[in-house]
């Protein structure tokens, strides 16, 4: 019973075979996805996705490539949504920061602040979007330290950074990156870690993975990120699978709840 922790399934690209796609997944053992939001936009379209009899989930945030279309009034409404949520709801995301982009840093700090703020009153964990700013990141979450953590989405990085991420009280999102050989140091730091610090994810649409490139990524292909996982650690994928539902749900109770009922 595998869970994506980080699945864009309002995307466009899903509406002709959303529910088919949902259903692969689940016979191939994917049974929770959380949806995470990029904008104030796509807010109503993620909880509306939401179904936590089926294992559907979501998150809400400010996506720092979407930081120029925000102004900071967004986290006024923002909190207003986390106060009064619909059923689901299990994070504050996507949200962070992205050095590779051209949007403004100051407004992308901006708005990762207040939701780092809005995680230290809701008492959520956030999925946090790290692109080129593992450091910046990192002292960000030393300061602010939400305390319920949350996960460094599609982690990138070296062993250290990895390791400092942990200790802050956050879980690396591992996906497609560990699938290409080129990726030596994220590779490393995945298999040095704890099992309690790793969580699956897809990024689907998005960052397919090694041997699919072009393709439109799927929580259906989960199961290959966990098979290369297991292939890194030297496990059992079946031992690998218990291991990380646990840390999954440790971080995300509500899916706990959901799977012992």
């Amino acid at each position: 019973m595998l869970i994506d922790t980080h699945c864009h399934l309002d995307a466009s690209t899903f509406d002709g075979d959303r529910e088919a796609l949902l259903a692969r997944a689940r016979g191939l053992g994917v049974s929770q996805f959380i949806i995470p939001a990029t904008g104030e936009e796509n807010w109503a379209a993620v909880s509306a996705l939401a179904d936590p009899a089926q294992g559907r989930f979501y998150a809400l945030g400010i996506h720092p490539l979407w930081a120029a279309s925000h102004s900071p009034s967004a986290l006024t409404r923002l909190a207003q949504r986390l106060a009064a949520p619909s059923p689901g709801l299990v994070a504050i995301g996507e949200c962070g920061l992205d050095g590779r982009s051209q949007v403004e840093q100051e407004g992308q700090l901006t708005l990762f602040e207040g939701q780092l703020r809005l995680a230290g009153e809701t008492g959520l964990p956030l999925l946090v979007h790290s692109v080129r700013a593992n450091d910046t990141v990192a002292g960000l979450l030393r300061r602010y330290r939400p305390q319920a953590g949350g996960v460094i989405h599609a982690f990138s990085g070296s062993r250290h950074q990895a390791e400092r991420f942990w200790e802050l009280g956050f879980c690396l999102g591992i996906g497609g990156t560990i699938t290409y050989e080129r990726a030596n140091k994220t590779r490393e730091a995945v298999a040095a870690l704890p099992w309690e610090a790793l969580v699956l994810e897809t990024d689907a649409p998005d960052m397919p993975l090694c041997g699919r490139q072009g393709e439109r990524n799927s929580p259906e292909y989960l199961p290959e990120v966990l098979a290369v996982l297991a292939e890194l650690r030297g496990e059992d994928p079946s031992e690998v699978a218990k291991l990380l539902r646990r840390s999954t749900c440790r971080l995300f109770p509500a899916l706990d709840t959901l799977f012992n009922n």
